[in-house]
């Protein structure tokens, strides 16, 4: 009945608009999207390494083996969330960058809403934790634009980090729109997936005491197995023994278990090692021993992960949610290449040229896992993860793009461990939930008329092991790389960077009889191999794919000069927060003078002035003992300067000059402008500094010095001015591959 407005309450009638209903039968809904985690990485895919979480909901549900990805991070993650393709919604690549062109704008369009904005009408409550990556990360500082955050794209609460990674035992936080410190430090016992957990168990508790009747989706976006492979060192040590017989007889078992359970059909056999993977036996001991230890950080990742996600399923049974919440585990592409032939250590220095030799790594093989490492697993050891599956994430091969999928939901899916083998893609998943649910995407969010969905539901087959696959073609691109699906055949092409497209080769697969790609049919099959490739020039004109771009180093390089301009001075208040370090000064490869505005109060002054970075990578400018204290640390080894008399009391102009002279890095310290002490090196920061941020005044939590954080500065701090030369000679080439191996 409509409100009636009178002179006074007597003669007027109120109006309380209806509350959205929670759709009939519809559930509540978490998804967990585990990063950089092979096909085979699971249990109940094969792996021996320890997944009783995953194995169980398995058991209780379903177990998908056509499921596919983008082969990226950024991409998925786009297209998951909204159920079209990647190039169609603006995010055709990473967020780390746009191009200019509709399709590589590395945001989600308006036009696009997420399956949060989409729920929200229906009385849903979202939650979002954990890795976003969506949002352009010149978006990522104090100013926003907030509206690619997960608040302005349908979340009503977010606990997590907005880049591709971060430290795990000092990440980058930010809740809701806001960046925090975490809760914790690798000596208290703190890290970030128990973090999540503990958070996504709140917000949970929290909804339940509010309304419980309301339904929830939660989207749990885990940091393993993404790079920097880090878990508890007990936990890493477990694994030496499971895996010291090497990545060959590791595959092999992998599949004879995927063979047995059904996950692939009998007579699956394994393709040959990729590219640049020695076999195991020819390998000296000391790297057998080195590699063994680099798996065995990355397997601690995932058990580690597995071992809190029994938490928040402990806590729904015990809460009573169980039962009518369907739970989707999944990886957002295949296993990564980015730790090359001989894994790492300490990424951050190959990122800045600085070599890690074999022996350095051998000498350093207790260390892997902990806070002052950012390791990553060697090829061989991501093929096995892929097993059977050939090449890696990037690649439209299986390797990149064929993924685990496990949907558990007790009330809603009555079938107990079974397999279901139907094609399906990551733009699938939001159809099938809004399926699910019994709502059909809106045509207007927040009055913008919304692009169609691309994506198929594949709901039918939760009933029905018998429905047939996804019937519209499903198109693949990742820097060139390119690939087709359609009624159960596949082309795809492996691009060399560089390398004319025109002249890719392309192979042409039956999936349905050749699972993992072995049995190349372009020869037997050219007139369904045209078919294929006209049709995937089809899907990329209708999709925004074009143009086809497969440039690295420009890309990157052009986005950073756009962003940055012509600025060449900064200057920090006291007071300020946090700031990325996509949105910190680029010191990279250039001159530049950092002066900070600070009254000394004699000699128990101390503190850090500024900091960027962490541990494994960064530069800080402190005063420790009366000295002013330069530490420019590049992949762990520090440069340090130390000021060669005492600070006098009073307000000072505290500083250090870095110039560039013929491949030598000169810094040199300055109080009251003078000439305070300095270091010469040809180290320095040459194509990338820390994924950690910075901060002026303090050093929030991974040290990036000799000091305990977060080292806060006990003088009066004013400002820090940043001032940049216009020298800045950057390889840009190596740049670009130190990001997008921190993808």
């Amino acid at each position: 009945m409509a409100a009636k407005i009178g002179k006074t309450v007597g003669d007027s009638r109120p109006h309380w608009p209806e509350a959205p209903k929670r759709p009939e039968g519809a559930p509540n809904i978490l998804v967990v999207l585990f990063d950089d985690v092979g096909f085979s990485d699971f249990g109940c895919y094969g792996s021996p390494i320890a997944t009783p979480t995953i194995d169980a909901l398995a058991a209780k549900g379903l177990r998908y083996t056509g499921f596919h990805t983008t082969a990226m991070c950024s991409t998925t993650r786009a297209a998951l969330l909204t159920g079209r393709n990647h190039h169609s919604v603006g995010v055709g690549c990473l967020a780390n960058f746009d191009s200019g062109y509709p399709g590589y704008r590395g945001k989600i369009a308006k036009e696009a809403g997420t399956l949060a904005e989409m729920l929200r009408p229906h009385g849903y409550r979202n939650y979002m934790l954990g890795k976003w990556h969506v949002t352009p990360l010149t978006e990522s500082g104090a100013t926003g634009p907030f509206d690619g955050w997960p608040l302005g794209r349908g979340f009503d609460r977010f606990y997590g980090f907005l880049d591709a990674e971060t430290d795990q035992y000092a990440p980058e936080l930010v809740r809701d729109n806001t960046p925090v410190d975490p809760p914790g430090t690798f000596a208290t016992g703190y890290h970030l997936t128990a973090d999540l957990v503990d958070q996504g168990v709140r917000y949970l508790a929290d909804h339940i005491g509010d309304n419980a009747e309301t339904p929830w989706l939660m989207w749990l976006a885990l940091g393993a197995c993404h790079a920097p492979h880090q878990a508890p060192f007990d936990l890493i040590r477990k694994y030496d023994a499971k895996f010291a017989n090497g990545w060959d007889d590791e595959r092999e078992q992998r599949l004879a278990r995927q063979t047995a359970s059904g996950i692939v059909p009998k007579g699956t056999r394994l393709p040959p090692r990729n590219d640049m993977v020695r076999a195991w036996r020819e390998l000296p001991d000391g790297e057998k021993r080195l590699f063994t230890r680099l798996q065995a950080a990355y397997a601690a990742m995932l058990d580690h992960a597995d071992q809190h996600l029994a938490r928040l399923v402990r806590f729904l049974e015990e809460a009573g949610q169980l039962d009518d919440t369907l739970i989707v585990v999944m990886s957002d592409n295949g296993a990564s290449q980015e730790g090359g032939p001989f894994g790492m250590i300490n990424a951050m220095g190959p990122y800045n040229l600085r070599r890690e030799p074999l022996e350095e790594k051998i000498a350093r093989i207790d260390d892997i896992g902990g806070p002052d490492t950012h390791s990553n697993f060697p090829l061989g050891w991501a093929m096995a993860a892929n097993t059977p599956l050939r090449r890696y994430k990037q690649n439209t091969h299986g390797g990149g793009i064929r993924d685990p999928l496990v949907l558990s939901w007790p009330k809603g899916i009555a079938a107990r461990g079974e397999l279901r083998h139907q094609f399906c893609h990551a733009c699938d998943l939001t159809p099938t939930l809004l399926d699910i649910v019994g709502v059909k995407p809106p045509k207007t969010i927040n009055g913008i008329e919304q692009m169609p969905m691309e994506g198929t539901s594949f709901a039918a087959s939760l009933g029905d092991a018998k429905t047939p696959s996804k019937a519209a073609p499903q198109y693949f691109e990742m820097f060139g790389h390119r690939g087709l699906v359609q009624d159960g055949w596949k082309a795809v092409s492996f691009h060399p960077p560089g390398a004319p497209f025109d002249k890719d080769k392309w192979e042409l697969f039956h999936l349905e009889r050749d699972f993992n790609e072995v049995d190349d049919l372009a020869e037997k099959e050219p007139g369904k191999l045209k078919a294929l490739i006209d049709e995937w020039w089809k899907q990329a004109a209708a999709c925004q794919v074009l143009p086809l771009d497969d440039r690295f180093a420009p890309r990157f390089a052009d986005n950073a000069q756009r962003f940055h301009g012509a600025r060449k001075r900064f200057v920090f208040h006291a007071g300020m927060g946090h700031v990325p370090t996509d949105v910190a000064p680029d010191v990279r490869s250039r001159s530049y003078t950092i002066e900070a505005d600070a009254r000394v109060d004699g000699a128990a002054t101390r503190g850090v002035l500024i900091a960027h970075g962490d541990m494994t990578c960064g530069y800080s400018l402190y005063v420790k003992d009366n000295r002013l204290v330069y530490d420019m640390n590049v992949g762990g080894v520090h440069h340090i300067a130390v000021s060669d008399r005492a600070l006098p009391a009073g307000n000072r102009r505290l500083g250090v000059r870095m110039r560039r002279n013929k491949g030598i890095n000169v810094a040199t310290l300055l109080i009251d402008g003078e000439v305070a002490g300095g270091f010469e090196t040809q180290v320095g920061f040459i194509s990338f500094i820390s994924w950690s941020g910075l901060d002026i005044g303090r050093d929030r939590s991974s040290p990036v010095s000799h000091y305990e954080a977060p080292f806060e500065f006990t003088g009066k701090l004013r400002k820090v001015t940043v001032l940049m030369d216009d020298d800045q000679a950057l390889d840009s080439q190596k740049a670009a591959e130190a990001v997008l191996a921190r993808e």
